[in-house]
């Protein structure tokens, strides 16, 4: 049982200021437990992508405050905490607003080509999201038929074959022809994928498109023009719904980690 806080409520601003740090400490880390076990019992997987970040963000809230609430801080400490974690939640809400707005795009028809960012295949089967990508790039491909599509992907870890060689047989698999695909089957991180889609496109002028999951098109879009795509525009996969939290925080500090080196 966790010890009531020793504020009470009759006590100076500062001290209803770690009243109310005390309760988001322990609000924010016992949701971030509650969304991790939903995600393991949905997955049945407790080490997926990015998950164990719950539970640690989860167990560090709540040490937090149970700390706080047995040793309250001084008012200026308490000020300056505030102030950060005020700081923080605005760069993280800026940067989520710029993906989810990205995650609303719609690509004009008649593209010269398409390119679909790989996703982990495990053995030779597609994985779900990797599903969703090829199924938006299908319905584009299916209403334009004269435009070409390049699946980027290397082998990885786990992978029986490439990840482009594994998007181009679904593809197949679903009626678009061997002449329309175009197999970039080297590289290993989005910048790769874009890069060397680059090189078998050359003309960085023809409008395209790049085909990824709706939370990963605002940091795909501006590595793509890190590349040098003039024309570029995207078409967002769906993604599972569930998972879309863990997905959306990922990709924050993705686009973190390509702000500051550029990839």
């Amino acid at each position: 049982m966790i010890a009531n806080p020793p504020f009470s409520a009759d006590l100076p601003a500062g001290h209803a200021l770690q009243r109310a740090l005390w309760a988001y400490f322990l609000l924010t880390g016992s949701l971030c437990l509650i969304y991790y076990l939903a995600m393991w019992f949905y997955s049945k997987k407790w080490n997926s992508t990015f998950v164990l970040f719950w539970p640690a963000l989860g167990g560090a809230h709540l040490i937090l405050g149970i700390l706080l609430s047995f040793c309250p801080l001084p008012i200026i400490v308490t000020r300056v905490l505030c102030g950060i974690l005020i700081g923080s939640w605005a760069v993280f809400l800026g940067v989520e607003v710029q993906i989810c707005i990205a995650m609303k795009k719609k690509a004009e028809r008649h593209l010269a080509y398409l390119i679909i960012l790989g996703a982990q295949v495990r053995g030779t089967r597609i994985t779900s999201s990797l599903k969703k990508r090829l199924d938006a790039a299908l319905r584009y491909l299916e209403e334009n038929p004269e435009t070409r599509v390049i699946v980027a992907g290397g082998q990885g870890r786990g992978e029986d074959i490439s990840e482009a060689a594994a998007m181009a047989g679904y593809l197949r698999e679903h009626g678009i022809e061997e002449t329309r695909i175009y197999l970039e089957d080297a590289s290993t991180t989005t910048w790769e994928n874009l890069k060397f889609s680059a090189e078998m496109i050359k003309d960085l002028s023809k409008p395209l498109a790049v085909v990824t999951n709706d939370f990963h098109l605002y940091r795909a879009m501006k590595i793509g023009k890190q590349v040098g795509y003039q024309n570029l525009q995207g078409i967002p996969a769906s993604s599972n719904s569930l998972f879309q939290v863990n997905y959306l925080v990922r990709e924050f500090f993705g686009v973190l980690k390509f702000l500051v080196f550029k990839r």
